[in-house]
């Protein structure tokens, strides 16, 4: 497969992501850059679903748990033609429905307003669950980030969906190792997350969260796997494709500057 396009792609909602949050004056560029790929993979190949029926019955559900990196979620689906690319812009501005945490009362394509780290990866679960229940085809994906972990609701989750077997949930770790405060490692250690995950009843697949072909191998995995859920640990940079911003946690939640934000925008090379 030749992945160029997706890898064009990503370039388009990281450059979105940039702009939306330079413009916004606030957010958080590190998290949303980190999952582009990942975010790229799902939208515009993996799940099935149709921006001009957001509602369609029967189709996959994204939930990303880790809603401080709304941008990379606006962006693709302003990319993927669920609305303007424009309108992105609007991204925290008072009255926008474009809030810092996706709202799923006013943007279309939300399948769930997260924010409060941990909720998002359980209600992904229940939807799993529902779906079972109704015996759709409908698989459910669910973004966490790595400092998300270290939320005890997270674990209870987990539990959940590993005793329920429900095979049709996906969920994805943006491992990129660094949090609001610095190191993951330094704030608390999450590692080894592989050997946990398995230890609650999980199928695990570590890969390379940049490299587009161990990304679709893993969903085609996740799919093939029956009767547990899937964790995919992604190895991420944070801030990737912004050499100032690769890296450093400083740009958790900060936004750049106009000479920053230019830097990017031509050392992302995207259209937006």
């Amino acid at each position: 497969m030749d992945y160029t396009q997706f890898e064009k792609t990503a370039a388009n909602i990281r450059t979105g992501i940039v702009k939306a949050i330079h413009n916004a004056g606030s957010g958080h560029p590190g998290g949303s850059l980190s999952a582009a790929d990942i975010v790229t993979a799902l939208y515009f190949k993996e799940m099935n679903i149709d921006p001009k029926n957001p509602k369609m019955e029967g189709r996959d559900k994204f939930i990303l748990s880790k809603g401080h990196a709304g941008p990379v979620q606006y962006a693709a689906l302003a990319e993927r033609g669920y609305f303007p690319k424009e309108d992105i812009l609007q991204l925290r501005k008072l009255g926008s429905k474009f809030q810092g945490h996706p709202d799923m009362k006013k943007v279309p394509g939300i399948e769930m307003s997260t924010g409060s780290l941990g909720q998002g990866f359980s209600a992904a679960g229940g939807m799993a669950m529902a779906a079972k229940v109704d015996k759709s085809p409908a698989r459910v994906y669910v973004l966490l980030g790595d400092g998300e972990i270290q939320e005890g609701l997270v674990w209870e989750a987990a539990m959940s969906a590993a005793h329920n077997k429900l095979d049709n949930l996906t969920a994805i770790l943006d491992w990129n190792g660094l949090q609001i405060d610095g190191r993951n490692e330094d704030v608390m250690t999450v590692a080894p997350v592989d050997e946990k995950f398995r230890a609650f009843g999980w199928n695990v697949i570590n890969i390379d969260g940049h490299d587009f072909e161990q990304i679709f191998d893993a969903f085609a995995q996740a799919r093939a796997c029956k009767g547990k859920p899937t964790m995919i640990i992604a190895k991420t940079i944070k801030g990737k494709g912004v050499s100032f911003m690769e890296g450093e946690y400083g740009w958790h939640g900060k936004a750049p500057s106009e000479e920053q934000t230019k830097q990017a925008v031509e050392e992302l090379g995207g259209e937006w």
